[in-house]
């Protein structure tokens, strides 16, 4: 691939690219600003109403106007129940829910091996780390670690790679990041195990390995006489079923996600995330967020990441197939893999029946199937606000943004106007998130870059439904592999850019530091 222009530049000169450049073409007719959906452009007036609406507030003697629907026109009551984030947008029609239904039922159904006289089940593994989507996203919130005595992780597991040295034989994506950072951390999926490690296997088939962590409890003092303890994982990939890791082997735990919202997050035009973007700290924050810039396979050219810890998947259709390939193994039009995540060294993975066989699709799930699971996706609701008016949430509140909080988790937005997904389409949201890829630190460090992510950085968190996950999920787990017990533990994990926030709230008087807290309960 050859560089000219501006990516040109950048490169000789080792520099990254502005939000201003990101927008440039390629001379392959790139342009990283193309939004995974079909939009309508926004006039001059509606960008006026949008920046006035989207302003941070600097009032907090009351909520802020229709600050209580956090997903817009698609929040749906809170339920004090295990099914508060399982619910269809409320404004989807009664003729979309019949897919909305379809949707949950695929997203819920247990796969088998093959071959199995049920060809529109079968196709699971032969290797895989969960039989159904539901298995990991608990009652369609968040996973968690295995706790003492567990003999499976189902909602948790290792995904691995390992460094590449050089810049010979740079794909498409490593050359357009190259271009734009100067330099790449290259990786490359295990010879033998691939890009995420499974364990369990079909009948006849040795699970990968067994997932193990330890941990090692670290205490931190509070102001006041407060004291709160933190625990520091080791993560283990023990018993090995096709040999040993390759050398360098970088291995990063990951807890399945919450699944409400997904649909909005995807419909934030990229402009507006880019422009959030401040890789060298112009304004001296110390907040210096940068894009995701990650391969479509859907689109066929580099694109906005958006999901998963790292922001690896660009649109809710990716990042579903992604999941039901490396998860589950089975294969979608998008990621025809029916062996899933199984290597050419693994040779009995490879040589097993697949769910494909006997079938009138092509892939183990059909093209119709994966349309369902994603509007599915796209249309779990998020659950409106609670408590929001409430004199200690609004203290918590002022706290959160004088704190400097919001310089990552960006209070709101506005999504575009979409063709052909009314739900989302020119919704006031309130996701608390930025999108963007931020050092945290040593201390959450998986060392193992991804993308444009390199070892330290993570994708700010959407904080919308964080005060429903224990009676959602029956857990309380947060952060990407679930190490923190509660979410004061999870802001003590903050560091690198976050540093000055959680070194504030350690300091911070115990009812201010309550008060934090309830604010973020509220969301």
């Amino acid at each position: 691939m050859f560089l000219s222009g501006p990516l040109k530049i950048a490169a000789a000169l080792g520099l990254g690219l502005s939000a201003f450049a990101l927008a440039a073409q390629t001379p392959a007719g790139w342009d990283i600003t193309r939004a995974p959906l079909q939009t309508i452009p926004r006039t001059a007036e509606e960008a006026a109403r949008i920046a006035t609406v989207t302003a941070p507030t600097t009032d907090f003697s009351s909520a802020e106007p229709f600050e209580v629907n956090s997903g817009g026109g698609t929040t749906v009551r809170a339920r004090n129940t295990t099914d508060a984030f399982s619910l269809p947008s409320a404004n989807t029609s009664f003729a979309r829910e019949l897919d909305f239904k379809l949707g949950n039922g695929l997203f819920t159904k247990l796969w088998v091996s093959s071959p199995s006289s049920t060809l529109a089940s079968d196709g699971l593994g032969p290797l895989f780390n969960a039989r159904s989507c539901q298995s990991c996203h608990i009652k369609d919130g968040r996973g968690h670690p295995p706790e003492p005595g567990d003999d499976n992780a189902v909602s948790i597991f290792l995904r691995i790679s390992v460094p590449v040295d050089g810049m010979a034989d740079l794909t498409p994506i490593e050359a357009y990041l190259a271009a734009l950072d100067g330099a790449v951390q290259r990786s490359a999926p295990d010879p033998t195990y691939g890009g995420q490690l499974q364990d369990f296997g079909v009948l006849g088939h040795a699970a990968e390995y067994s997932f193990d962590v330890a941990y090692d409890e670290i205490e931190v003092p509070l102001s006041d006489g407060e004291v709160a303890y933190l625990r520091a994982p080791t993560y283990t990939a023990a018993n090995l079923g096709y040999g040993p890791l390759a050398p360098g082997a970088m291995l990063s735990p990951r807890i399945a996600q919450q699944m409400i919202g997904l649909g909005l997050l995807e419909a934030i035009a990229p402009a507006d995330i880019l422009a959030l973007e401040d890789p060298d700290d112009a304004d001296g924050d110390g907040i210096s967020g940068r894009a995701q810039i990650v391969w479509s396979d859907e689109f066929g050219q580099p694109m906005l990441g958006r999901f998963g810890h790292k922001a690896g998947q660009p649109s809710v259709n990716a990042q579903s197939a992604s999941a039901f390939a490396g998860d589950i193994g089975i294969s979608s039009p998008l990621f025809n893999t029916p062996s899933g995540d199984c290597t050419q060294a693994q040779a009995a993975c490879m040589a097993a029946p697949d769910g494909s066989t006997g079938s009138d699709d092509a892939t183990e799930i059909s093209a119709e199937g994966m349309s369902l699971v994603t509007f599915y996706a796209r249309n779990l609701a998020v659950p409106a606000r609670r408590d929001v008016d409430t004199p200690e949430v609004l203290r918590g509140k002022d706290i959160f943004y004088t704190t400097g909080c919001t310089a990552c988790h960006t209070p709101k937005f506005v999504t575009d106007r979409l063709v052909d997904q009314p739900e989302q389409s020119f919704q006031l949201i309130w996701p608390y998130t930025d999108l963007l890829l931020h050092d945290m630190g040593e201390g959450l460090a998986d060392n193992r870059p991804e993308g444009r992510a390199n070892g330290r950085e993570w994708r700010t968190a959407p904080l919308w439904g964080i005060g429903m996950t224990e009676t959602v999920s029956g857990q309380s787990n947060f952060l990407h592999d679930g190490r923190a017990r509660n979410l004061l533990e999870a802001v003590l994990w903050h560091g690198g850019e976050a540093e000055a926030q959680r070194d504030a709230v350690i300091a911070m008087p115990a009812p201010d530091r309550a008060a934090l807290i309830r604010f973020l309960e509220s969301l």
